[in-house]
């Protein structure tokens, strides 16, 4: 779920080109946890979730000795959906089971932990299971799909909720539109019972759940308050046989500008995931992206440039190894260490740098280069593209400082210079 998705759902953007939509949702890289851990906050605010507990070693059998339960559901832990549907590395299929045996239970955790899982949303290699949850399996009677969003169309939150959960929730809303309701809400004065209740009706709980519902909505609009949360998704929340309410699935995402804030929670980070390179990006506000098969490696500021300059290097026969967005106001360390992590990737053959200074200063990023150059001994052809704000200060100081810096008057020529580099 995502503000892409409610634009949609509102009719107000067309589809935008798949690559460009990821580079605009990684501008920023919000937090995100794997299952256990956002159920483990879900029970903190007093939203009703399923028991479980956590194994993360094949010899954890301990764990479950007091954890008895009619059946059991297997689910490994990791950053990617469709689980239920993916394999393994070592020919198991699942990463999701159901069982009433104890035993089973702890033989399907040893399937998993330490082997790949691959779906269809992970690399073409899969992601190692380091952690599997075992919970309490539930009855579900009927599942409904709920999530707040922070939208800034709304300039606040957003409730979007469905009587039809436990599917793809994009699907409904395009093939049956009257079955997704949205509800913006008011940051100051929050979620009203009234409107809590509302929702529960809508997605059609009847009798004493209805407040039941109405209570889970409440709490978890609590928790998405209370967290800075940017998204809680909760698919299904459903309803059992025994009449309870329970976020059976839960998928949470934080705003990192409020880091300062949540501590707590940001120190809960699994980065093991994450490309590392992306990882230290981060730590110097640079926004990286690897890009699979490329070999010209691209330092830009923005990402509609970003897009610009891959576009035209593959316009022109290349094949761009990344995207790595320096920001507005870059400072001579963050143009270093964006050399270092760009030339840590080794099928990069030669670099484009393409800046246009509008906040940012020219020369500063011409400081940043040299002084990279330099202190890396940078081996692979370099080609930089300078515009704007002090440019010929700028370029002054790449004409005199005796490295081997290949210049360009604008994107086209510098994209030409580096693919004939690399030919």
């Amino acid at each position: 779920m995502s503000n892409l998705l409610l634009r949609q759902l509102n009719n107000k953007i067309p589809r935008i080109n798949k690559i460009f939509v990821t580079s605009l949702t990684h501008q920023k890289r919000h937090l995100n946890l794997l299952e256990f851990q956002s159920k483990k906050l879900l029970d903190e605010a007093g939203v009703a979730i399923q028991k479980f507990r956590v194994l993360d070693s094949k010899n954890d059998e301990k764990i479950l000795e007091d954890f008895n339960v009619k059946e059991y559901v297997i689910k490994a832990q990791i950053l990617a959906g469709g689980r239920g549907k993916g394999h393994f590395d070592n020919g198991f299929k699942g990463g999701v089971h159901l069982t009433t045996d104890k035993n089973q239970a702890l033989e399907l955790v040893s399937k998993m932990l330490g082997h790949k899982l691959i779906t269809n949303q992970t690399p073409t290699e899969g992601i190692e299971v380091k952690k599997v949850m075992v919970a309490d399996s539930v009855n579900i009677v009927r599942e409904t799909y709920f999530c707040i969003v922070l939208d800034r169309e709304h300039n606040g939150p957003v409730i979007i909720a469905s009587p039809d959960g436990g599917m793809d929730i994009e699907k409904v809303a395009k093939e049956t539109p009257e079955r997704v309701k949205t509800v913006a809400i008011n940051s100051v004065k929050g979620l009203s019972h009234e409107t809590a209740v509302e929702l529960a009706q809508f997605l059609q709980f009847k009798g004493t759940l209805v407040e039941k519902a109405a209570h889970q909505i409440e709490r978890l609009y609590d928790l998405f308050s209370k967290v800075d949360a940017t998204q809680i998704e909760i698919n299904p929340l459903a309803e059992t046989d025994d009449e309870r309410v329970i976020a059976v699935d839960a998928k949470l995402n934080f705003d990192d500008n409020a880091q300062f804030r949540q501590k707590a929670i940001f120190e809960m980070e699994d980065t093991s995931e994450i490309d590392p390179k992306e990882v230290e990006a981060s730590k110097y506000q640079l926004n990286y992206i690897s890009m699979e098969g490329g070999n010209i490696g691209c330092m830009v500021n923005g990402a509609g440039l970003a897009m610009a300059t891959m576009d035209i290097i593959k316009l022109h026969g290349g094949e761009p190894a990344n995207f790595l967005d320096v920001g507005g106001g870059a400072k001579e360390d963050q143009v270093l260490k964006a050399f270092h992590i760009i030339t840590s990737d080794k099928s990069v053959k030669a670099i484009l740098v393409n800046v246009f200074g509008g906040i940012v200063n020219c020369a500063t990023i011409a400081n940043g280069i040299i002084k990279a150059c330099q202190s890396i001994n940078l081996t692979v052809p370099l080609i930089v593209r300078l515009e704007g704000n002090n440019v010929d200060a700028a370029k002054k100081l790449l004409s005199e400082s005796g490295l081997n810096i290949q210049t360009a008057e604008d994107l086209d020529a510098a994209a030409k210079k580096a693919v004939s580099a690399i030919k």
